[in-house]
């Protein structure tokens, strides 16, 4: 049985409550509309923005003729359960974050952010300039997906903490919600690690289920409250230095739109994840302002602490070099990687560096 058939088979008991709700795409005088399942809550900052601008996109340069009808996380399927409902059919895209999904390919972390990896500008480089966006195509294909990358948070801080870290020791046992190829690399220093969606962090932090989280940056984390139940936030991160979002569309369901349509999708992709990335930049830092007025300590890890950091992620990014497509794609990913630091460090950097110190003087 092929990896399409199994899915297909394998989701018909599961998924059948959920099935029978699902829309298939409507079709009527010329007219679409296609279901998309996310994994958030509707009005999350940031990353419920970012579906919403693309749905709305994608509506508005079609005159009508497309419509992406949107549903939060939990009104069709669950958060987590996106990948597997537009995979099998059951619905007939996804906005999420597919790092999500590392656990049908350890390929599509790459495809959200990877530990001491690519900032924003460095994976939009990667995705449109040296081959990202064929291999994304081609993993996404393995399971009957159409993939885009479609927003994007930016870097993300190193999270919340109920208690203040003071060295390395510090994360054994430590209770922390981080996914990804991050969360593994922070399992590897001791840490108990859980990936829990968005829509259920502030409950558990709040009833000390968990000792700390990640999330998306000071704009999104203030309007989930977490500056209500946590004293410490520590505003540099290892773990998602430039995080992407996706959209992924059924294979058959892609295959099925008109080229007009096709454009126009893979347009507002690369529209939605430029508008998000300012988005989050343009209000990270007064968020951050009124988060600290309200009590919240500002912090930086220590050296000792990123040190642990790096030997851990680099662990965890070697455990899965012996699947081929991995290795391919994360070569390609750092082999661009290299080339666009190389130029930024000399230009970008070395600028900015420069005008702080002229400015300041």
């Amino acid at each position: 049985m092929d990896r399409r058939s199994f899915l297909r088979a394998s989701t018909v008991g599961a998924g059948a409550a959920a099935a029978s709700s699902l829309a298939a795409p409507a079709l009527a005088q010329g007219q679409r509309t296609l279901t998309m399942v996310t994994s958030v809550p509707h009005g999350f900052a940031v990353f419920d923005d970012a579906a919403v601008y693309f749905a709305e996109a994608v509506n508005a340069m079609s005159g009508g003729s497309l419509t992406i009808d949107k549903k939060a996380a939990g009104e069709l399927v669950g958060g987590f359960e996106v990948f597997d409902a537009v995979s099998s059919g059951q619905a007939d895209c996804y906005h999420s974050a597919d790092y999500y999904f590392g656990g049908n390919h350890p390929g599509f972390y790459y495809f959200t952010a990877v530990p001491f990896g690519a900032t924003a500008t460095e994976l939009s480089t990667w995705y449109y300039q040296d081959g990202g966006i064929e291999l994304h195509h081609q993993l996404g294909e393995i399971f009957n997906l159409k993939s885009f990358l479609t927003g994007t948070t930016g870097l993300q801080p190193g999270g919340w903490f109920r208690k203040e870290i003071n060295s390395a020791d510090d994360f054994n046992g430590l209770k922390f919600r981080m996914p990804g190829l991050g969360g593994q690399a922070l399992g590897n220093t001791g840490a108990s690690v859980q990936s829990i969606p968005g829509g259920e962090i502030y409950q558990a932090l709040s009833s000390g289920a968990i000792d700390g989280a990640e999330w998306i940056g000071p704009f999104a984390d203030e309007r989930l409250g977490f500056q209500e139940v946590c004293d410490y936030y520590y505003t540099a991160g290892f773990h998602e230095p430039g995080s992407a979002l996706c959209a992924a569309f059924n294979l058959d369901v892609w295959n099925d739109l008109s080229d007009q349509h096709r454009k126009i999708i893979e347009i507002a992709s690369i529209a939605t994840t430029q508008w998000s990335h300012t988005q989050g930049i343009a209000n990270n830092g007064a968020a951050l302002k009124r988060i600290e007025s309200q009590g919240v300590k500002l912090m930086q890890f220590g050296d000792d602490v990123w040190d642990l950091f790096g030997r851990a992620s680099v662990e965890a990014m070697d455990s899965y070099m012996d699947d081929p497509m991995y290795a391919e794609i994360r070569g390609s990913f750092e082999d661009s990687l290299k080339k666009s630091s190389e130029w930024i460090q000399r230009s970008d950097a070395a600028y900015v560096a420069q005008r702080e110190r002229v400015l300041r003087a």
